[in-house]
């Protein structure tokens, strides 16, 4: 007895295999946008001329900080003194000072030294002031009234005469000149911080994850502190400027780095008794410092717009 055994049907050999639809973003699609993204940065800089220039001023700056010997080869420690108090010269563009030291070489040697305590003393301000406004907003009750006591008695404070009293009680050098500035600025990042705890914390996603469970460490690291950081690290960059400036008045007051270190705030100390001979001596190491903040606050207010206008 013969049985018919069934065959399940066999596509034919020539079906084809269903196409994966074609990406609408091909070569053409990605060089208009690029080409429509230059052009919205390209009228954007054009809109905005002060603007450029404080990039190359900060561009500048960064390349003197990290590359020194790009902008000027020479020895900032060693000077001649048959060159001593020369004026500016396409042979020394800033001039000598009384040891016969081309001015520049040090000023841009005193790049890195300045701008390093200077960004020492931001992440200072950004963490010590961060964190004491961020338990503060989310613990809330009295911790949040002690802290705020303290923000307050500190912000009462001027801030150099506050620092002033930290380095004293901590010691000469850079790296203690900068924690001094640090905190002296850290109750306005605490104040900061705060705020945006506090609104974060009454926002839907946080209340459903605490009606899920979620302990309140998670409640804090996972929600709130990354929706309530963005004005800080705003904070951050405004406040560059005004600790360039505070660092530079502890060194000019001999508070920083010990000579003959060049240090932006030292140089300009160092030439004070030499104003009526020597006027390069504090003008240019101060125009280093003021160009530099300017162009500091100008991209920090440009950078502020932005985030404004996308909110």
């Amino acid at each position: 007895m013969v049985t018919a055994v069934e065959r399940l049907p066999v596509p034919p050999q020539d079906a084809k295999k269903p196409v994966a639809p074609t990406d609408p973003a091909g070569p053409a699609s990605r060089g208009r946008r690029l080409a429509r993204r230059a052009g919205t940065a390209a009228r954007f800089v054009a809109a905005r001329p002060g603007l450029l220039v404080s990039c190359v001023v900060v561009a500048l700056v960064l390349l003197a900080a990290v590359a020194p010997g790009l902008l000027a080869g020479g020895d900032p420690l060693t000077g001649t003194p048959a060159e001593r108090l020369q004026g500016p010269s396409a042979e020394h563009l800033f001039g000598t000072d009384q040891l016969g030291r081309d001015l520049f070489t040090r000023v841009v040697h005193a790049t890195s030294l300045s701008l390093r305590a200077t960004a020492l003393a931001v992440a200072v301000s950004l963490v010590v002031g961060g964190s004491l406004g961020l338990v503060a907003g989310f613990v809330g009750g009295a911790l949040d009234d002690a802290v705020m006591r303290l923000v307050d008695v500190l912000q009462a404070i001027p801030r150099l005469l506050m620092s002033l009293a930290v380095v004293t009680a901590l010691g000469f050098g850079t790296t203690k000149v900068a924690f001094a500035v640090g905190i002296a600025a850290a109750a306005g990042f605490a104040r900061v911080m705060r705020a945006e705890v506090l609104r974060v914390r009454q926002a839907e996603y946080v209340e459903a994850a605490r009606a899920c469970g979620v302990r309140p460490s998670g409640v804090l690291l996972r929600h709130v502190l990354p929706n309530a950081w963005g004005p800080v690290l705003v904070m951050a960059a405004l406040e560059f400027g005004t600790a360039i400036l505070a660092v530079s008045a502890l060194s000019f007051l001999g508070f920083g780095a010990t000579p003959p270190t060049p240090e932006w705030g030292a140089l300009v100390s160092d030439g004070r008794n030499f104003v009526a001979t020597a006027w390069w001596l504090t003008t240019f190491p101060g125009l280093v410092i003021a160009a530099t903040v300017l162009s500091a606050n100008r991209i920090s207010r440009a950078l502020d717009t932005e985030r404004g206008d996308d909110r």
